[in-house]
């Protein structure tokens, strides 16, 4: 299966973060799917938007204190936006950057009938697993860093198997080839995150990962392509 080729807050590299301009210009030079942030603004629709502030005039003020309306003035816009201007035609990856935000992310995705192609991504199994218990149809990733479990990664993905988590999401420099095998002996997805220059891409790709987030879409898309063009060697010559 070709990976997943998540544009990174929509290809920061190419167009301002988090903002339907890049999420748009990232589906058209072929990003497979989105990544953003997800938040609560004051009247509690979902806005795509990574700080938990954002800058007014000469002010910073917090997301939660602004109603949608007035963030979508500031270039932050909605979940439900980015269904109506884009579709649903592709995968998208969220970070839930609070615990409450993923049940109304599913209430938006399900009404724009996208629920089989989101991601919800989390740093804290436990809010994975809370929202797990509420709605057992979501797909789960836990993103966190290799640090964090030290070398008991194989009882981490039995962890994560259990709490109905579908994926692994790694900086790409913490992946190595043994390591996606292990995530795939326990029905675990790789996902490659911060994978920015060609040969870093290039690099996961080989070990088998099946989903990489950049900034660098267009740069992700190539490499992609022209790796899923590379012939396979033959291993009865």
């Amino acid at each position: 299966m070709t990976p997943i080729t998540f544009a990174h807050r929509g290809g920061r590299a190419d167009a301002p973060e988090n903002t339907l301009e890049a999420f748009r210009r990232a589906l058209d030079v072929g990003a497979g799917g989105l990544e953003s942030d997800a938040r609560l603004a004051a009247d509690g629709h979902v806005v795509l938007v990574h700080n938990s502030a954002v800058r007014t005039g000469l002010r910073r003020v917090k997301v939660r204190d602004l109603p949608a309306a007035r963030l979508a003035e500031l270039g932050v816009p909605r979940l439900e936006d980015l269904y109506a201007e884009l579709g649903s035609g592709f995968e998208l990856s969220l970070d839930l950057k609070e615990p409450e935000v993923g049940g109304p992310i599913l209430d938006v995705a399900r009404a724009a009938g996208a629920v089989d192609r989101l991601w919800l991504c989390a740093r804290d199994l436990s809010d994975l697993e809370a929202l797990r218990g509420r709605h057992p149809d979501v797909q789960l990733v836990h993103s966190m860093g290799r640090r964090a479990y030290g070398d008991a990664l194989e009882r981490h993905a039995s962890t994560l198997v259990k709490a109905g988590v579908a994926a692994l999401n790694l900086r790409e420099t913490e992946w190595s080839l043994g390591l996606v095998t292990l995530a795939h002996r326990f029905g675990l997805l790789a996902f490659a995150w911060d994978a920015q220059e060609y040969r870093r891409i290039r690099a996961v790709l080989e070990m088998g990962v099946d989903a990489i987030y950049s900034d660098h879409v267009e740069r992700l898309v190539a490499a992609v392509g022209e790796w899923g063009e590379t012939p396979t060697e033959d291993p009865g010559r």
